[in-house]
């Protein structure tokens, strides 16, 4: 009886040995190799890259980084007294509010100025003073100048008063000319320093406008406008 169940194992253990050789092998998944070749196109060392790329890559990157020149500055103002401007100017200063007096010229009304243009020597153009001034009429040499030995008539604020002076010589015989001569407005405005701007907030504003009466604040270009004091 025992030989026979060792008999029994034994031929279980041959059927199952021969079964598993019989029995075709599972395929194993694999990924295509298309697909492992493209994830290699996808990986690029820096070294690999063509200067070029490498070179635009880094400028965009810089570009990024950079930060916007200033080219508007914050100004307080206008004051026609630089004394007045000077005491804006040391307030802010005790803000660690960086702040300088500058002046600002802009364009204003035009002066007309009547005159008679250079004779052919000084001589000759001192005879002619002579003569107006002989006649009552207000005259002066222009000692330099294009218009150096000419005489000059006056410098009037009004057009009309110019044409008034120009009839009155032309019946006693001249011809004056006329000249525009545009005059510049200087005042003087303190200028916020572009890292400081961001210091000078409303409450600020309001606070200088109370204690400095007709403070304005304005925009305009930092330089080009204003000169340094």
């Amino acid at each position: 009886m025992r030989w026979i169940f060792m008999l029994l194992v034994v031929l279980n253990a041959f059927y199952y040995v021969w079964h598993q050789q019989q029995a075709p092998m599972q395929a194993k998944e694999v990924a295509p190799l298309s697909l492992y070749q493209d994830s290699r196109r996808d990986i690029q060392l820096l070294s690999e890259s063509k200067p070029q790329e490498r070179r635009t890559s880094a400028a965009k990157d810089e570009t990024k980084e950079e930060v916007p020149e200033q080219a508007v500055c914050l100004f307080l103002g206008r004051f026609d007294d630089e004394a007045q401007a000077q005491q804006v100017e040391q307030r802010l200063l005790s803000l660690d509010i960086r702040s300088q007096v500058q002046v600002v010229e802009s364009a204003g009304s035009v002066d007309y100025w009547v005159y008679l243009p250079p004779l052919a020597s000084r001589q000759a153009s001192l005879r002619q003073l002579r003569e107006l001034q002989a006649r009552k009429i207000d005259s002066y040499i222009i000692s330099q100048g294009d218009l150096a030995n000419g005489i000059s008539l006056g410098i009037f604020p009004r057009h009309d008063s110019a044409d008034s002076v120009i009839s009155r010589l032309r019946r006693a015989g001249y011809e004056p000319l006329l000249r525009e001569l545009p005059r510049a407005n200087r005042s003087h405005w303190v200028r916020i320093a572009p890292e400081s701007r961001r210091l000078v907030d409303d409450s600020l504003l309001e606070r200088l406008s109370l204690d400095f009466n007709g403070l304005q604040h304005q925009l305009m270009p930092c330089e080009g406008v204003a000169s340094v004091r």
